[in-house]
């Protein structure tokens, strides 16, 4: 797809800013040559509005795909190297830059190439960009003969919860699409996105954050059953209600333990469910564990919360060591985590969140579908408060966070009606629920939240299509398109 976006004020932005790009990194002055053609991708970062830590057990999900966003150019050469340089938005940082050969990205296998990024700090950011070679290769039998000069400006912050890797990964994939006039669906773009994110980076995410960040629509949330990833299409947003995002100041990865261990623990409570129910186990030959699950289909989100607690909560502990968990049981399912001996897991919590989680979106999706004037909207504020409670029982909470919904929640008989933590939680940002038009108040919470904390938290506006929506731009030597 060749499409020109002239619309979009941040791409025009990126493109006029690109030759001063390039002069602010010296190395590349024959590296990426503006006099030949090359090409333009974008994808924006999103908000978790609900279902969050609940994809990886198969809930619903709806996403916002924010303003703010990835671009890429992207510029083949007749060489056999990859280059990448990441441009910062502001002039206080330098920039960062990557060189690989492409014989080098085609390891026999994805656990030597991860290896070869973790044991290079400096490097590791390049692996979102510089692992779609690799996964491309792996799962679809890509030959890449000739390397491709890779420049990266991001608007999207980092650790903030709003999926600055997502975007980074799928428009870096819909370039190399592109540049290499490769074939691939938008859905199969996001899942070969996850690939990259699981297997060459290391982070154990769901794929509802490339999902957005490729299929998203502007101004519409993206409905999608992650089983594993069932497009169900978009919902327009009622004309009453926006939505923000409030930065708490707090980083968030969904590679660290907080985010980990609930997912662990939350694959545990399957198995243990599983067993409970009496279903069937074995081990692959790679030592993965398989369940027939004709009950569930493999997906803790699709037990009903009433038939969980009357049936399966009194055999689910509130806590569990995974030694004790691993006397007693063969493993998880989970492909991408692992059972670690030496840690206590909330595996009740973690358990019970994707269960509840799943009805709440289901709930929340109904009433915006079926949206009429007058609606109340103060109930899918009240989900959304909901479901940031779970999060805080799992163990997701962080003051920061909490203290933003809190403010909300003082100002719900007004403008907000509701606010929750996004993506994997234990920091980052959190999404808000209000009146079309309420920006004051939010501006409001963000001054109060300084008052406690003395942070100035940036907040998030708009909404901007997905990589596909957006396609990609086709520029000649001359900087026409």
């Amino acid at each position: 797809m060749n499409q020109s976006f002239s619309g979009l004020s941040d791409t025009n932005e990126f493109i006029a800013s690109l030759a001063d790009a390039i002069a602010a990194v010296p190395e590349w002055e024959n590296v990426f040559d503006l006099r030949r053609g090359f090409l333009v991708t974008r994808a924006p970062g999103r908000l978790d509005l609900m279902g969050g830590i609940a994809d990886y057990s198969g809930s619903l999900v709806l996403q916002w795909p924010i303003q703010s966003a990835v671009h890429v150019a992207i510029q083949r050469h007749g060489g056999s190297s990859l280059h990448i340089a990441s441009v910062p938005e502001g002039s206080t940082q330098a920039p960062r830059l990557f060189k690989i050969k492409l014989d080098d990205l085609l390891e026999p296998d994805y656990a030597t190439l991860r290896a070869r990024f973790n044991d290079q700090p400096e490097s590791h950011w390049a692996a979102y960009v510089a692992g779609a070679y690799s996964v491309l290769t792996h799962e679809r039998n890509v030959s890449f003969t000739e390397g491709a000069s890779i420049l990266i400006k991001s608007a999207v912050p980092e650790g903030k919860g709003v999926s600055s890797s997502a975007a980074l990964e799928v428009a870096s994939m819909q370039a190399l699409a592109a540049a290499y006039e490769l074939k691939v669906p938008a859905p199969e773009v996001a899942l070969l996105c996850q690939k990259v994110e699981n297997l060459v980076v290391g982070a154990p995410c769901g794929v509802m954050d490339q999902m957005t960040a490729a299929c998203g629509e502007a101004n519409r949330l993206l409905e999608l059953l992650c089983q594993p990833a069932e497009l169900q299409g978009t919902v327009l947003l009622p004309a009453e209600l926006e939505i923000w995002g409030i930065d708490s100041g707090i980083r968030h990865s969904v590679g660290g333990a907080d985010y980990r261990t609930v997912r662990t623990a939350a694959f545990m409570g399957y198995r243990i469910v599983a067993e409970v129910a009496g279903l069937s186990s074995k081990k692959t030959a790679a030592g993965h564990l398989l369940i027939d699950d004709p009950l569930w289909n493999g997906y803790l989100a699709n037990l009903a919360p009433e038939d969980f607690e009357r049936e399966y909560a009194p055999h689910v502990p509130e806590r569990m060591s995974g030694r004790d968990f691993l006397d007693r049981y063969d493993g998880i399912t989970d492909t991408v985590t692992s059972v670690d001996p030496a840690v206590t897991y909330p595996v009740l919590a973690a358990t019970r969140h994707p269960i509840y989680e799943h009805a709440r979106v289901k709930r929340f999706a109904a009433i915006v579908k079926n949206w009429k004037a007058g609606h109340e909207p103060r109930e899918l504020g009240q989900l959304m408060y909901e479901s940031h409670e779970s999060y805080s029982t799992c163990g997701l909470a962080s003051a920061g966070t909490d203290a933003l919904v809190t403010l909300v929640k003082g100002m719900s008989d007004e403008d907000l009606y509701g606010a929750k933590i996004t993506g994997g939680g234990s920091g980052g940002t959190v999404a808000v629920l209000g009146r079309r038009g309420a920006s004051e108040a939010v501006s409001d919470i963000a001054l109060r939240y300084r008052e406690q904390t003395g942070f100035m938290a940036a907040i998030i506006t708009g909404s901007s299509p997905g990589a596909n929506a957006f396609g990609y731009l086709n520029l000649a030597g001359d900087g026409g398109i």
